[in-house]
């Protein structure tokens, strides 16, 4: 294991907070995970958030155990611990009465929570239902903090540039109208009158924002939506956020109008910007149903190009099986599931011509679009939920208790050294 040298290079290393989207890397990461990160010991992990030398994981779980120990603790849906020694905090053990989708790390050594919970902060509590803002010190609701979400729960957030960018299927946020898109301010949970984009024509009857990520001076959203502010954008669409009053931009891509099977009438799940910006990567569910139509894939488009229908620059196909997040480095683009290949434009629950197998978890080139040699696998179940790239490595969360051939529950780490 690469433990010991992992932390002491981690020691060194400045640790600003750190968003998907927002970490480049020179090289791909080791396929060999890391010995001390702490194990989920049921449920499953849906997101993470490095705040200095402290993740916090979010998801639906119970229980959880240090690396190399025995003792049992009760950690309700979301926990924290060392990034470099895997200690779990003892003080920070909020217990949230429902399960955590979303984190994003907060102003002032605080966290900032999106879930399916009335209260973040534990019995007693009362932090207003499906978004709240954590000391990260000992759990407690920060005060001044009011940001209620109103007829649904929250699925994604996005800290970019001193501004909460909230996603999900929610009508409101406090008393202001907002449908399944929101901006508040992280400190008070104010919602921004300035921001004011509505998706529009819920595939499958449900409206919802799955997925968000801030590249420089666009947000990037995909959910269950055709329109944004009227605007045809079926599944996917791009927001000018370094406006005053933000607008939907003119990229349009017609890649998700089309059906995948039935049972998923939307089916983008996670998407993820380059560091630079220039580019982001969509990843999908569906089921197999060829190379014509991008299901269960993932695809790079290019963020400024001024085409009237913005066609991907590559497509890597599983074959039929669900990708569910992506993380977007520079060196490699990371794509988690429970997908068995990649590089499977033919395959239909079969490995085609040209697949290669890529158990749960897979890197692709940015340029080529094709698999890198990466490979450490992980025990499929229903795949990774959270990546998140930071300066020493990439953070993995899952339902699954096994990563790179060893036993690591439901959150992983793969060092940069």
């Amino acid at each position: 294991m690469a433990a010991p040298l992992f932390a002491g290079v981690l020691a060194v290393l400045p640790l600003a907070p750190a968003s998907a989207g927002e970490v480049a890397h020179a090289r791909v990461v080791s396929a060999d995970p890391v010995g001390t990160t702490p194990h989920v010991l049921d449920g499953i992990v849906n997101a993470f958030a490095l705040i200095g030398g402290t993740v916090v994981v979010g998801g639906s779980f119970s229980e959880v155990r240090e690396a190399g120990r025995s003792t049992r603790l009760s950690r309700s849906n979301l926990f924290a611990f060392d990034l470099a020694t895997g200690k779990i905090d003892r003080r920070f053990a909020p217990e949230p009465d429902g399960p955590v989708h979303a984190l994003a790390a907060g102003p002032d050594g605080s966290v900032l929570v999106g879930g399916a919970f009335f209260s973040a902060g534990g019995p007693g509590s009362r932090t207003g239902r499906g978004l709240a803002r954590l000391s990260l010190a000992d759990g407690s609701p920060v005060a001044g903090f009011s940001a209620p979400v109103q007829g649904g729960d929250v699925s994604s957030l996005v800290l970019h540039g001193g501004k909460l960018y909230v996603g999900g299927d929610f009508t409101g946020i406090g008393r202001t109208r907002r449908t399944a898109l929101a901006r508040v301010d992280p400190r008070t949970g104010a919602v921004d009158p300035a921001f004011t984009v509505t998706p529009g024509g819920g595939l499958g009857g449900a409206l919802k924002v799955y997925a968000m990520a801030a590249g420089r001076d666009r947000l990037a959203v995909d959910g269950s939506f055709t329109t944004l502010d009227g605007l045809r954008r079926p599944q996917v669409g791009l927001i000018d956020i370094g406006a005053a009053r933000p607008s939907v931009t003119g990229w349009h891509t017609e890649a998700y109008a089309a059906r995948c099977k039935d049972v998923f009438p939307s089916y983008v799940r996670g998407l993820d910007f380059s560091p630079d910006g220039q580019y982001f990567v969509v990843v999908t569910t569906g089921g197999a149903k060829g190379s014509r139509k991008l299901c269960d894939s993932a695809a790079r488009f290019e963020t400024y190009s001024r085409a009237d229908t913005v066609k991907p620059t590559w497509v890597n196909f599983t074959g039929g099986d669900s990708l569910y997040s992506v993380a977007v480095t520079g060196a490699a683009i990371y794509v988690g599931g429970h997908q068995r290949w990649l590089n499977n434009p033919r395959g239909s629950d079969s490995a085609g011509r040209g697949a290669v197998a890529r158990p749960g978890i897979g890197a692709i080139d940015p340029t080529t679009g094709r698999a890198l040699t990466w490979n450490p696998t992980r025990v499929r179940g229903i795949g990774v939920k959270a990546f998140l790239a930071h300066k020493g490595g990439l953070l993995v969360g899952s339902d699954t208790t096994h990563l790179g051939h060893e036993y690591h529950a439901r959150v992983g780490m793969f060092p940069l050294s």
